[in-house]
């Protein structure tokens, strides 16, 4: 076989038991998941702003990082709901690089599964209790779901994986909010039928079960830019590219229409300071036209304590080791002005 089984993995239960989240903090997530449900739900007028690091590499600096953002949601309260990005698996083109905590909680040794997921839900849980924020974190293994479903108020399904089928049927059982990305590609049809399957029942096999699944209406896209065939950037924040996704949005039947901007990957070009402009810009095209106003929900963007990324072994705290990230005092001030825009 070319298979080498290493070692049976706890159970979610087991986890769960290990290291469970208390009542208060259990009472703390269903609020925020109420909130967040309202505002895609339409019942909220509330805006969405899901911020933090590339990839949750530490969990000292995470755990800073999430916490700083608590008084900055104390100031903001009335116009966004802040969701921290505490990603845990880091998706990578080739296969190659550090694939984040759940898999190597030490960047610089070898992976260890078992220890990923405890170091994992120890970082998720000490986020929130400091905080009283729930976080958001990429759903890449489908199978991880149930190692987290009572941390997460919202998950995401990136560029690569939209298009696989149990990703979509996966997320028709979630109860919380999901945003499918636009495929690398940037076919919008492909995000779209991603969102009516996940939004849809189904009976498949699941984690060694046979389930069933009710369809989750919480479902929506996310626009994160695109690659050309010939290895360009193109982006899908404008203007007119919001404008041609409600048109698309209108012909599916689709519930709570909803789209969350990323202004990181390719709407940037991953060129970090960009994010500043680009979400500025969705705040303006918000102001000038109802339909886009009712469409986009959030934003999402990549930051951390440090501006900027290091390599791995660097040891800069809260400094990026995937993907480049703003520093605190720029995504400060951005959120200070995302809130300002929404008047």
């Amino acid at each position: 076989m070319s298979f080498k089984y290493l070692k049976e993995l706890p159970t979610p239960d087991e986890m769960k038991a290990q290291f469970p989240l208390d009542k208060e903090l259990t009472t703390l997530k269903k609020e925020r998941d109420n909130m967040i449900t309202n505002v895609l739900t339409g019942k909220d007028s509330r805006f969405l702003v899901i911020i933090g690091p590339c990839s949750a590499d530490s969990e000292n600096p995470v755990c800073d990082y999430v916490s700083r953002l608590t008084k900055v949601q104390d100031d903001v309260k009335d116009k966004l709901i802040l969701i921290p990005r505490v990603y845990t698996n880091k998706p990578r083109t080739t296969g190659e690089g550090y694939k984040g905590i759940a898999t190597q909680p030490d960047p610089e040794k070898d992976p260890d599964m078992v220890a990923g997921l405890i170091a994992m839900r120890k970082m998720i849980i000490r986020s929130i209790s400091e905080s009283g924020l729930t976080p958001a974190d990429e759903m890449l293994y489908p199978e991880n779901w149930e190692y987290v479903s009572d941390l997460l108020s919202y998950v995401a399904i990136g560029a690569r994986s939209v298009e696989d089928q149990q990703h979509r049927l996966t997320v028709s059982g979630f109860d919380v909010a999901s945003g499918m990305k636009n495929p690398t590609s940037g076919d919008l049809s492909v995000m779209l039928n991603s969102v009516y399957a996940a939004q849809h029942p189904h009976h498949f096999t699941y984690r060694g079960h046979e389930v069933k699944t009710t369809g989750n209406p919480l479902t929506h896209v996310v626009l994160r830019g695109a690659v050309s065939k010939h290895g360009n950037t193109t982006q899908n924040y404008h203007y007119e590219d919001i404008m041609r996704l409600i048109e698309m949005y209108d012909k599916m039947d689709l519930v709570n229409p909803a789209a969350i901007i990323d202004a990181n990957h390719s709407n940037s070009d991953k060129k970090y300071m960009e994010q500043i402009r680009i979400v500025k810009e969705v705040m303006h095209n918000r102001k000038i036209s109802n339909d886009i106003q009712k469409m986009v929900k959030g934003v999402m963007i990549e930051s951390y304590i440090e501006p900027g990324s290091q390599k791995i072994g660097d040891h800069i705290y809260g400094k990026s080791i995937t993907d480049p990230c703003l520093g605190w005092e720029d995504s400060k001030q951005l959120i200070y002005t995302i809130a300002d825009m929404c008047d």
